[in-house]
């Protein structure tokens, strides 16, 4: 079987938004008539405070639309929302109406008018997709914990006795609820109905004109077949979709080009940290998660770990491997690194030259720090409390991998590893580069291989370091700072 994967990803750069904590703004008013105002409540969390697990700071869709062209200024040419439909709690993981964007986001009417500027600008949208389990609110389980048995949805979920307890946590749920939460009741995927709903869904919002979908926790759903057919009536509206799978560890069973297009790369996540920031990392940002980024790494074994993280799925697929440093279920980056911005301008320079779609959290190329959630959930910071030197590298590397062919689709080959020293090679036809980490506190000489090489990238285009090539082309001496990363182009 010839696998098959959504040619746009491959050159992609994602910018993942929480919606309640990105921005927020008024419909313009020549569209006021008609739109969906919803109930936008009065009482808001204030912006500037650290966020609470329940608390609202009123971010909305129409936010969004007026920092697009912030977005696009970034180098960025796909969003990933996290969750957007009517729900009552921040996050929005507790879906009450699949057909329906929360009234305080901007409805539906937001969301078109989104898609639109943002197709304007040739950026794509990806929606969160969560259909391992609904809510308490969804109208399918709440019919049944207002009718009990008598229920015609009774089949859509796991009941497993009675009377449903949905609320006091002191008697049993008598549901199957995701992780033994009880406000989040599981569906039963087995029911052909509820297989059906689930299918429709997807597809009424790729008519609608989303660009493909995040689906949360998937391997939740083990019901045979169902990814299979969820992939084929998605690319039968648009073969272009993308379907990418929020799993953490190693996914072999889903990406065999019958379900998704790429996973969360959590596989790149914890190595790159674990090298770039070391034994800087927070411990207790990481301890428990389900990725390894401590202990601290050599460049040998982050070598060893790409290697085989690219050997692991076709290539087809791993061009379309969602990459990321953080997200809304992580730590951020900066403060894993206990504030190390060295460590964080590293694992950035490595996340925009690895194979796959890079994808920054929204905030972290201003600075933005956060520890566990909801601290990893704060709001946008004012333009004062960015950092312009974190912003500027995040757009220098975004434009070079943009501009470079070899830094999306070309081969990845690793030239050197020793010590602190990572050097490694990304090639495509003529475009030859080079791309060199220094991870350690002390400058590093070292002679790098390049027998490949039918040119000598010599023109240093980010970072900076000596380099000296042999006359026969065989060796290339670096001299690398401290600390430091740089990419070397061919002219």
């Amino acid at each position: 079987m010839q696998i098959q994967t959504p040619e746009w990803v491959k050159h992609a750069v994602f910018y993942q938004i929480f919606p309640d904590r990105f921005a927020k703004s008024q419909p313009p008013t020549q569209t006021r008539k008609g739109i969906d105002k919803g109930y936008y409540p009065s009482t808001l969390e204030p912006w500037d405070e650290p966020p609470t697990p329940q608390g609202y700071k009123g971010g909305n869709l129409w936010g969004v639309i007026e920092q697009l062209d912030y977005i696009q200024d970034l180098g960025v040419t796909a969003i990933y929302f996290t969750p957007i439909f009517q729900s009552t709690c921040n996050h929005r993981y507790h879906t009450h109406d699949y057909y329906r964007v929360d009234p305080i986001l901007g409805g539906n009417e937001a969301l078109r008018v989104l898609i639109d500027a943002a197709h304007d600008r040739n950026i794509k949208v990806v929606l969160d997709g969560v259909f391992n389990h609904a809510s308490r609110g969804f109208y399918f389980f709440n019919d049944i914990l207002e009718n009990g048995p008598h229920s015609p949805w009774l089949h859509w979920f796991k009941v497993e006795g009675w009377p449903l307890s949905a609320y006091d946590g002191s008697l049993p749920a008598n549901y199957v609820g995701w992780v033994g939460n009880r406000a989040l009741p599981v569906f039963n995927h087995d029911n052909p109905e509820v297989k059906e709903y689930i299918m429709q869904v997807g597809e009424y919002w790729l008519e609608f004109g989303i660009d493909g979908w995040r689906l949360d926790v998937p391997f939740e759903v083990k019901t045979p077949g169902f990814w299979q057919e969820f992939r084929d009536r998605v690319k039968a509206i648009n073969p272009e979709a993308y379907i990418v799978g929020e799993v953490w560890s190693d996914c072999v069973q889903w990406l065999d080009g019958t379900q998704f297009d790429g996973v969360m790369n959590y596989l790149f996540t914890g190595p790159t940290i674990a090298f770039t920031a070391g034994d800087r990392v927070d411990i207790d940002q990481v301890k428990g998660c389900d990725y390894s980024a401590y202990p601290a790494i050599s460049a040998v074994e982050y070598g060893q770990k790409m290697q085989e993280l690219l050997q692991l799925y076709p290539w087809e697929i791993e061009l379309t491997q969602l990459n990321l440093l953080d997200s809304h279920d992580t730590a951020r980056v900066l403060s894993i690194a206990q504030g190390d911005k060295a460590s964080v301008e590293l694992a950035t320079l490595l996340l925009m030259t690895f194979p796959g779609a890079p994808s920054i959290y929204y905030g972290d190329e201003v600075g933005l720090p956060g520890k566990l959630d909801p601290d990893s959930r704060r709001s946008f910071p004012p333009r004062e409390k960015w950092d312009a030197q974190v912003l500027e590298y995040h757009k220098q590397l975004i434009a070079i991998r943009n501009q470079y062919s070899a830094l999306r689709t070309g081969s990845y080959e690793v030239l050197f590893a020793e010590g602190n020293v990572y050097v490694f090679a990304r090639i495509l036809g003529d475009e030859e580069i080079i791309v060199a980490i220094n991870s350690g506190t002390e400058v590093a000489k070292v002679n790098v291989p390049v027998t490949q090489f039918n040119s000598q990238p010599s023109k240093i285009v980010y970072g900076s370091c000596e380099i000296l090539w042999q006359e026969e082309s065989t060796q290339l001496e670096l001299n690398l700072f401290p600390r430091n990363g740089s990419i070397l182009v061919n002219n």
